[in-house]
């Protein structure tokens, strides 16, 4: 802080405080679910084990949390969906041979 106070600013400064190497949280949340090309989850591999990005670890692990109180949260609506439609749902019917 101090020496972005008195003005010094440094392209690596800038870089970290801008955070331009850091994958926005949509591609994090693609990489959590392995849908990305293996470019971009080579790259976010680097970033977070190599450069240990604080920030996107602490992106990571919120989505990560996110994802597991969800699936709780699907698995039970799920069960709700089923429990009220049970009685709506038919069974074909036969056709009569004549």
């Amino acid at each position: 802080m101090q020496e972005r106070d008195r003005g010094e600013h440094s392209v690596g400064a800038i870089w970290r405080r801008k955070r331009l190497s850091c994958p926005p949280r949509e591609q994090l949340g693609s990489f959590l679910l392995g849908v990305l090309d293996d470019d971009v989850s080579d790259y976010i591999q680097f970033h977070m084990k190599t450069i240990g990005c604080a920030f996107c670890m602490a992106n990571l692990a919120d989505l990560q949390s996110q994802q597991q109180n969800n699936d709780d949260q699907v698995k039970k609506r799920r069960k709700r969906y089923f429990q009220s439609s049970a009685g709506l749902l038919h069974t074909p019917e036969k056709k009569k041979k004549k």
